[in-house]
């Protein structure tokens, strides 16, 4: 549901009524929640923002943002929590348990399959189709998923537990996430211990057999091939996690190091986004000044992105991911915090902010190119042609009602000629037909 980016339609603070009918919707949704929870979930005296979205396919759902991190979202009239609500309420969803290496394929927007479910040993919770529940990490009892019962835990059994079992809307890491306060799962210890595989039989965490899901299955075969267990992979769940990030800089060293090998490798629409956020940053640094916020975003594409283009490329936003100059400049917004964007009249949106501090924007380098063309534009670089304005010249076009003062010269409607030229014809037609005035010649 939010493994994409999504677009921001409004955002509007909550009102009073409101915030109480929001309370009542919680309590009938979430029974195990206190009055007291209630209270720190929608404080009566802090500011409760409700911002519309449009999902990357369409979906129009609402968030509920406190303090800058969304606590719940509805879709279709109905409630979803955020993993930072839960992190704060682990107990609040029935849970199902799965390995470290599911969260990848989680967060790339798979389904929770059944095979990859750890079994616990008090035994599957007893949740119905449609039940919203949560996933958690074998040994932190922190959620890193919210989504959707496929079928109920009656028919998980009866199928064997093969196929669908959770169908994800929302995960750690996604663009639901990312637009809080991006801060990290809670460490909380999972009490229990044994864990049963997919087909019910007791084991150990590093005795655990091969998943039949193939995908599971594909991860847990690579783990054991490079010489770890599962156990070394699923305790601490998330350090797995942070594993991943440092090995991910490592690769985006060494591949810094081959750009050239790298761009023969990327596709043209990675190429294109690459492109897209160069232009956008050199805009930002070089061309974009204070004094001309709020700046319309159509305005800064065509005088300031495409101005920034380097030469022998052509800036295409539709050959992008984006597609359109709105979702490419909300992403910047949430996801990079380089802009903010405001609809000041309806249907046109503006640039109203930008955060020259950034560090990402700091640390951009104009390319040595762009360099190049500004010097060849202000007044030619070594071994250029020095740069010359182009020359106007005014000229008179032979109107219908003038046409008769022109035919003795072939002039006909439509013939443009220069203002000396216009000046001697006239001359000439005055002076042969003797309309000259005696008393004042000029």
């Amino acid at each position: 549901m939010f493994a994409k980016p999504f677009r921001v339609k409004s955002n509007t603070v909550l009102k009073g009524s409101d915030r109480r009918k929001l309370k009542a919707d919680l309590s009938a949704a979430f029974p195990s929640l206190s009055a007291d929870d209630l209270s720190e979930l929608a404080p009566n005296k802090e500011e409760i923002n409700v911002v519309k979205i449009y999902a990357h396919k369409g979906e129009a759902m609402t968030l509920y943002v406190l303090h800058k991190n969304p606590l719940f979202f509805e879709l279709e009239k109905r409630l979803y929590p955020t993993v930072y609500v839960l992190w704060r309420y682990p107990a609040l969803l029935p849970v199902f348990r799965t390995w470290a290496p599911v969260l990848q394929k989680l967060i790339g927007g798979a389904d929770l399959m059944l095979p990859g479910v750890v079994m616990p040993s008090c035994g599957l919770p007893d949740v119905k189709q449609g039940s919203c529940c949560a996933v958690t990490i074998v040994n932190n009892r922190a959620p890193v998923a919210i989504g959707k019962a496929a079928m109920s835990s009656a028919e998980m059994h009866s199928s064997g537990m093969k196929g669908r079992g959770v169908s994800i809307l929302h995960t750690y890491m996604d663009y639901l996430w990312a637009f809080g306060d991006k801060s990290n799962p809670p460490s909380l210890p999972d009490d229990d211990d044994d864990v049963e595989d997919a087909n019910g039989e007791q084991c150990e965490v590093s005795q655990k057999e091969e998943y039949k899901d193939d995908d599971v299955g594909k991860c847990v075969e690579e783990q054991q091939s490079s010489g770890e267990t599962v156990e070394d992979q699923a305790c601490c769940g998330f350090e797995e996690l942070s594993l991943t990030e440092k090995e991910e800089e490592k690769v985006e060293s060494s591949n810094e190091k081959s750009e050239e090998t790298q761009d023969e490798q990327k596709s043209p629409q990675e190429e294109m986004d690459a492109l897209l956020l160069q232009c956008f940053l050199h805009a930002l640094k070089s061309k974009v000044k204070r004094s001309e916020l709020p700046l319309l975003t159509s305005t800064f594409l065509r005088n300031h992105m495409f101005t920034c283009c380097p030469s022998g490329k052509q800036l295409d936003i539709k050959k992008s991911r984006y597609k359109k100059l709105s979702r490419f400049l909300q992403v910047m917004q949430q996801q990079y915090c380089l802009v903010q964007v405001k609809e000041l009249t309806k249907g046109v949106e503006s640039i109203v902010e930008v955060d020259w501090k950034n560090p990402q924007l700091r640390s951009f380098s104009v390319p040595e190119e762009a360099g190049v063309e500004n010097k060849v534009l202000r007044g030619g670089g070594e071994g250029e042609a020095p740069y010359h304005p182009p020359e106007i010249t005014t000229l008179y076009s032979v109107s219908a009602r003038l046409e008769p003062l022109f035919l003795d010269t072939n002039k006909r409607k439509g013939t443009t000629m220069h203002p000396a030229e216009v000046r001697s014809i006239v001359t000439d037609y005055v002076k042969k037909n003797e309309l000259v005035d005696e008393n004042n010649k000029k």
